[in-house]
């Protein structure tokens, strides 16, 4: 699958799940297989400053309403919508063949949550009985009350019963005890065995039991020090290698290298402003075919480089949204063709989705990425052949390519060749 994520202060003007919805057509024609939601239910709105979190509060919007601080779990944040807002959004997306997946923030609530007064022992506590807030100044839930667990698991299966989404994405997934995703996962199933679980952490253990996909924060801060901070390509094939040793076999990450924490508050941290676009674009081919789940965030596919934020309400922040009008430029245009097309390339390639990966030694180790996907029943292998360089190359590949069978499916700006019988990559630059 391909994941679409969107947040919904940066997706539209309106900031609402009614507006995104009138997208929904455009990420269909992308190819997306899944649209994920960052958290649309009811936030704290409590103003008291020692319940932000510095990131809040360093982002000067003085807005209380943090996305990722829950007041009522059970309600739709009137921001977005309404129930009837989400059933709709869930309905169009299902009638375009796409799936919903929700954000769960689990791990803390609001300083004001409504479960804090219906049940104070459903939050952490000293032994004077004050509230033991967690790393972002929220209160932490106390998953060693069996209560309150029983809480959380009605809650999961009240937006599946009652709305119809297809699965979760768990915010700090690795902050909360495994045995309560491993009997969360046993109760969704008996509901629908299909439902997607993905977590954002790094646990291996989680892809036992409990999740199918784990959030790639890992790879995307991978990418991220390579591009930014003039780390060697070869970063990437010891992060692949590293994170291969450590999971089960089969076990999937997503590929991503934006997300709405990476987009928010930094201006400098968008990669549209920082880099070559072609340098970008080796970073979504690279994703797209290399093993695990691509995930896009909100405007990627555009090239949109505005600030966005977490804290940003676009009716009282205007000028934080994504900057549609880049699809009509040469540029948006471009990315739109690229990723259509790749999306359309993993789809129609089973190797690309079933097939194994392994990496390709070349004489350029440093500035070339390069990998295989391959399996053991099905015929061929698809070679991919990344240049970070900003100069052209031209290098030895280490791999058993068949000159009478090698085609290009992609180039851009690539060829390969045979001197001796031994294939012989050349790449323009990035």
């Amino acid at each position: 699958m391909v994941i679409y994520q969107i947040f919904l202060r940066a997706m539209t003007r309106e900031g609402t799940l009614r507006a995104a919805e009138a997208h929904l057509e455009e990420i269909a024609a992308l190819g997306a297989d899944v649209v994920y939601l960052c958290p649309v239910v009811q936030a704290d709105d409590d103003e008291n400053l020692e319940y932000w979190s510095e990131r809040q509060k360093k982002a000067g919007f003085n807005n209380p309403r943090n996305p990722y601080r829950m007041k009522d779990y059970f309600a739709i944040d009137p921001e977005y919508g309404d129930d009837d807002a989400l059933r709709s959004f869930v309905q169009h997306t299902h009638a375009l063949g796409m799936k919903v997946m929700l954000d769960l923030v689990y791990f803390h609530c609001g300083p004001t949550a409504a479960l804090i007064d219906e049940h104070p022992d459903f939050v952490m506590r000293n032994e004077d009985g004050s509230i033991i807030n967690g790393q972002w100044h929220f209160p932490k839930l106390n998953f060693d009350n069996p209560a309150l667990r029983e809480y959380l698991f009605d809650n999961m299966v009240y937006y599946v019963n009652d709305f119809d989404v297809d699965g979760y994405r768990t915010d700090v997934g690795d902050g909360i005890p495994l045995d309560f995703w491993e009997e969360a996962r046993r109760r969704l199933d008996k509901i629908n065995p299909d439902l997607i679980m993905l977590n954002e952490g790094f646990s291996a253990a989680s892809m036992v039991n409990a999740f199918d996909v784990l959030y790639g924060f890992h790879w995307a801060s991978t990418l991220r020090n390579m591009l930014l901070s003039g780390k060697p390509v070869s970063t990437l094939s010891t992060t692949w290698l590293e994170d291969r040793e450590r999971l089960p076999e089969g076990a999937l990450m997503t590929r991503h290298y934006d997300n709405h924490d990476l987009a928010s508050d930094d201006y400098g941290h968008r990669f549209e402003r920082m880099l070559d676009k072609r340098q970008i674009d080796n970073v979504i081919i690279m994703n797209m075919t290399m093993d695990g789940v691509p995930l896009l965030y909100n405007g990627d596919e555009i090239g949109d480089g505005r600030r966005h934020s977490l804290f940003a309400s676009p009716a009282l922040n205007p000028g934080f949204t994504i900057d549609w009008a880049q699809a009509l430029t040469e540029r948006g245009q471009d990315r739109l063709a690229l990723v259509t097309e790749l999306i359309a390339l993993r789809h129609g390639e089973e190797l690309l989705t079933e097939g194994d990966m392994a990496l390709v030694p070349t004489a350029e180790p440093e500035k070339v990425f390069a990998f295989r996907r391959f399996s053991d029943y099905e015929d061929g292998q698809i070679f991919v052949f990344v240049s970070f360089c900003k100069e052209p190359l031209k290098c030895a590949v280490e791999a058993d390519i068949d000159d009478f069978a090698a085609a290009t499916i992609l180039s851009r700006g690539g060829n390969l060749s045979f001197e001796n019988g031994r294939p012989v990559l050349e790449l323009l630059p990035y």
